[in-house]
Order: structure tokens, then sequence, then C-alpha cells
């Protein structure tokens, strides 16, 4: 699923007057170059031009399928520097919008390829049971639970049907504020509510590293669990369940899941997604 790609532009050279013999020549030659400027805006009108005149203008020759999706990804906000954008799987009519607010294991960091993150197997899960889904991944490296809040605004700008809240790894990685991850967390799905208040919101079980000390993993881990019954949120189980420690599920640094990794993660929130899916109304076409 996402926006159709449609051929970059083709450079047009530089136009150099050349010298003549003559005033007529000279102006001869200007009337040709007028002429071929001419023909080639034309072209590009009819749709010889590249993606964004194609994609933005009403009525572009573009085949009915594809027509669709090129007009959803003109409507989508763009992800700022350093996001992940998976589009998951192929746009069909009345597409539920997911939208992943998370971190680097949100992201997709040490991937080849981006949509092979936990979310971009969701997507890809959905797709093959015949769920219409469009998963953008709005995943930021290092991203705590305060900076995914101030980001909030700005990813909630265009319409979401899910939302789904992957955040919290790296406070405790750095052994950060529980209480202010309670917080934070609380206030980003209060911007849910604000900006999107028809979308179902996911809350995503994280745990802390255990070498922070048994009272903080604890306390850190009961944050997700109480922020969801308290807003009315839906939680998941752990996220890195069968993955988090197991060499062959991550990357050398033993932090990031590889492929096989992202897809367990995948497997492991599905159920419950699945069942926020069941329960939303997939929008007309």
């Amino acid at each position: 699923m996402g926006a159709v790609r449609l051929g970059d532009d083709k450079p047009v050279s530089d136009m150099r007057e050349q010298r003549g013999s003559g005033k007529q020549d000279s102006l001869r030659r200007l009337a040709k170059a007028s002429v071929a400027l001419a023909v080639l805006g034309v072209l590009q009108g009819c749709g010889g031009g590249g993606q964004a005149q194609s994609a933005d203008r009403p009525g572009a020759s573009l085949p009915d399928s594809a027509r669709a999706d090129t007009t959803l990804a003109a409507t989508q906000t763009p992800l700022p520097p350093g996001s992940s954008v998976d589009p998951g799987p192929k746009v069909r009519g009345g597409a539920v919008q997911v939208l992943f607010i998370g971190t680097s294991l949100t992201a997709g960091l040490g991937l080849a390829d981006p949509a092979d993150a936990w979310p971009g197997r969701v997507g890809h899960i959905a797709d093959s049971l015949g769920y219409a889904v469009r998963v953008q991944n709005a995943g930021l490296s290092g991203e705590t639970s305060a900076g995914a809040l101030r980001r909030a605004d700005w990813l909630l700008k265009d319409p979401a049907d899910v939302v789904v809240i992957e955040t919290g790894a790296n406070d405790g990685l750095r052994g950060l504020s529980v209480a202010d991850l309670r917080r934070n967390l609380t206030a980003i799905i209060a911007k849910v509510r604000e900006r999107q208040p028809a979308a179902q919101v996911v809350v995503v079980q994280m745990e802390a590293p255990p070498n922070l000390g048994g009272v903080y993993s604890r306390s850190f881990g009961d944050v997700f669990g109480a922020v969801a019954r308290e807003t009315g949120a839906t939680l998941t189980p752990f996220l890195l369940d069968g993955v988090a420690g197991i060499g062959s599920m991550n990357q050398p640094d033993g932090i990031h899941p590889t492929e096989e990794g992202a897809d367990r993660a995948a497997r492991n929130v599905w159920p419950v997604i699945r069942g926020v899916l069941d329960r939303v109304v997939p929008p007309k076409v």
C-alpha cells in the first residue's frame, strides 16, 4: 500500500544562444527556441511532467487503481526529519488510517527497509486477512515520551482512525522519571482525543531493562496499564515478548529487532490491534 510514484522529471537542457552570422539568423533561432519551450509546457500539462504536477492536478492521466493512492499521499502531512515512513499494504477503497507513533523500534532502525519494522508487519498481516488499512509509521529514533508529546499536535494534523502509541523505551533506557512518563503518555492520549476524537487509541506495553532495579522496573511497567485504564485506551501485551534478550531476534546492538524479531513483535500485538480494527467503521469511499 502506498502512494504511486510517477517517473522523475527529465532535466531540460539549457538553451544557449549561439552566435550567428547576422541579425535575422539570431531572430529565427530565438523564435524556434520559444516554440520548443511552449511545446514542452504543453506536454507537461498533459501528464508528461513530474510527480508533483501529475499527482496534484485534478484529472491527471492515471489508472483508476492508482488515482486513489496518489490522492491520499498528496494530502498526507509529511513526517519530520528522522521519521520513518512505512506505507504498509496497498491502499484500497475505504482504508482505515492507522498512525503509529513510536521510537526507533517503530521506525525500524537498522533494517534495510523500514517497511519490515513491526508496524509494517502489522499492516501486512492485516492485508493478508482482508483488512483494508493504511499504515503511517511515525517512528523517530531516540525519542522519549516527552519528545513524542512535543510532536503529537503536528502528527495529528491528518485524520486517523486508529492511533497506536509506542513510547517509553528510551525513558527506560535512560532511567528517566516514571512519573514524567505517565504524565507524558496521558497528555499524548489527551491530544489524540482533542484532535481526532473518533480515533481508537492503542497503548503498547513496554518494559524497563532489569538492570535498573526491581522497584523502577515494576513502576515503569505498571504505567502503561494504569494509563490505559484511566483514559479508556486499549493496551497491548509487551511488544518485545520473545524478542528482548534473544540474540537471534536482535541486531548486533542487542536492542533493535531483526526482521524476524520485528515480525514476532507484530504478532505479539496483532490480536489486540485486530480487535480494535473490528470496532472501526471503515471510511466511505
